[in-house]
């Protein structure tokens, strides 16, 4: 079953050559098996293998030669272990947030119950809303682990304020900085607010933040301390301490990176391997220059979805691995059946780029999946009207026709009405603004069908099928192409912690077959995809 392409060890003899096996399945199971060790000793002129000891030293030849050795392996050995001793994890992995509570309360507390980390989609979420899920997650998981997203929101600043208050007042300990060109005030007011000097006259930090970029010049401004323009206009207006803000200029806005590649919901599309070595540098460069007594720790997010490209990141340095397309499928998503139907189906190439709510006036986009939606298309035809017209009344009457009866399927003055409800209650200046700009109106009235879009996905709105905004990355379509043929391409089988779980034995698994095959002993191709299979009750048994 397998090629020898180096010599045996010629110091070590295996005694009970009965006891090998040859057969494919058996030594698939021995290296599924991570608390053993898989032993190859050469058997015939072939590979035999144990997860026995039974070698004996200077032996006199008497036996079969020692071909390979592949220790037991703990999944805790993947990544940073700094990582998990600040944030009380069992393996250096979590959950990323999806926006409209996508990345649920369940699902965050599924995951801290097993010693791993989520962080809740806060994103497009109103303060009640999210006052909640802190209840909710704090009452399951007094102790953590878990993490809040913190998503930046340019066009509508108060609403992240709130976000930062409510958190502050909670006691809210990590937030997962995502969508950011530029710090905002805001996140700087959280870092400030967590921030001590230490008895040996170092600074103690409180509230930590892991941001998610995906650029160079973002990832700078992450890895160096707060703009100094922001300390000043927090110390003016009272917000912080001078002391907060001489120890801002101490310590880097973020404790942890991580890289975003090619991922679902906003990204750059960048290419894993690529962009991670990238970044590591970056961080390096830096941390010379600032010279901080904590190094800051780099991880990778966007298309880690198999067993190979979790271990693809770790092997190339990542501190830790972030999960996210695949979460959206999964029992704990806070979203329609409809949705994870069609993100079970995904393959990789059903998915692209379209305009989003939040960031709708800057262009930018979000990967959403194209397959059983007309959202992409009729999202993009909104943001070319949008350049092309500087109010609604300067739209074609054609075109306007056309967008109340397929798109908005109302008039737009009736959209308009919905919209300076719902701003009233959210952020009473963003009418203000529209009522002094007729474009500003514009973009209002198109984010009104992009808002929602996302929304109806999530709830399951009954007629809006085709205008479903489901964020989505290639990832999702690779994780469908893994599980085929095994229990979790059902859908009522993917909990978040079963994937989790399998995604990091698989990394091992696959990580202990390398080995084997580093020593020369080659086995056979069949063996090179780790098939998922149920757990056992207790789930956290290979994170030991």
């Amino acid at each position: 079953m397998s090629t020898l392409e180096t010599a045996a060890f010629p110091f070590a003899w295996w005694r009970n050559p009965a006891e090998l096996t040859t057969e494919p399945a058996a030594l698939e199971a021995m290296l599924k098996d991570l608390v053993q060790p898989v032993i190859a000793v050469k058997h015939n002129d072939a590979a035999g293998f144990t997860n026995k000891t039974a070698f004996s030293l200077c032996a006199d030849g008497e036996g079969s030669n020692l071909l390979a050795y592949v220790p037991p392996m703990s999944i805790s050995a993947f990544g940073d272990p700094a990582f998990c001793a600040d944030y009380g994890l069992r393996a250096a992995y979590y959950a990323g947030a999806m926006a409209n509570g996508i990345a649920s309360a369940a699902m965050v507390i599924a995951l801290g119950k097993a010693g791993l980390m989520g962080s809740f989609g806060a994103g497009g979420l109103g303060p009640a809303r999210i006052e909640a899920a802190i209840q909710e997650i704090q009452s399951a998981l007094p102790e953590g682990p878990y993490a809040f997203n913190l998503l930046h929101n340019p066009y509508e600043p108060a609403l992240e304020r709130g976000t930062v208050q409510l958190y502050l007042q909670y006691g809210i300990r990590v937030v997962e900085a995502a969508a950011y060109i530029m710090p905002s005030d805001s996140l700087v007011l959280y870092r400030a607010a967590g921030l001590r000097r230490a008895a040996d006259d170092s600074v103690a930090i409180s509230n930590k933040v892991i941001a998610k970029v995906s650029r160079r010049e973002v990832a700078e401004k992450f890895m160096s301390p707060a703009p100094e323009a922001a300390i000043k206009r927090l110390l003016t207006e009272g917000s912080i301490t001078a002391e907060q803000a001489e120890l801002l200029r101490q310590v880097p806005l973020a404790d942890d990176l991580t890289v975003e590649a090619d991922s679902g919901g906003h990204t750059d599309n960048r290419p894993l391997v690529a962009l991670l070595p990238s970044m590591i540098a970056l961080r390096n460069e830096l941390q010379l220059k600032f010279q901080y007594r904590r190094l800051i720790r780099i991880g990778i997010g966007g298309g880690i979805s198999t067993p190979e490209s979790v271990l693809a990141a770790y092997m190339m340095g990542a501190a830790y691995v972030v999960t996210g397309s695949i979460n959206h499928a999964s029992v704990e998503a806070a979203t329609s059946a409809f949705t994870k139907a069609q993100l079970a189906q995904a393959a990789m190439t059903d998915v692209t780029m379209a305009p989003s709510a939040d960031m709708f006036e800057m262009g930018v986009n979000v990967q959403v999946l194209k397959r059983g939606t007309m959202y992409p298309m009729r999202a993009r035809k909104l943001f070319e009207l949008y350049k092309a017209c500087n109010s609604i009344e300067e739209l074609p009457e054609k075109e306007r026709a056309s967008l109340e009866k397929s798109v908005f399927k109302r008039g737009l003055d009736e959209v308009w009405a919905d919209t300076v409800a719902f701003f009233q209650q959210r952020d009473p200046a963003q009418i203000e603004k529209a009522q002094a700009d007729p474009h500003k109106k514009m973009a209002l009235i198109f984010r009104w069908y992009l808002g929602l879009a996302s929304r109806w996905s999530c709830t399951g709105e009954v007629g809006r099928e085709t205008d479903y905004q489901i964020w989505c990355g290639p990832a999702m379509g690779a994780f469908n192409d893994w599980v085929r043929g095994t229990y979790l391409e059902v859908l009522e089988n993917r909990h978040v912690v079963d994937m989790a779980e399998h995604l990091l034995r698989g990394a091992a698994y696959r990580y202990r077959l390398q080995q084997l095959r580093a020593q020369g002993v080659q086995a056979e191709g069949v063996l090179d995809v780790y098939r998922p299979e149920p757990l056992a009750s207790d789930k956290t048994v290979g994170m030991r």
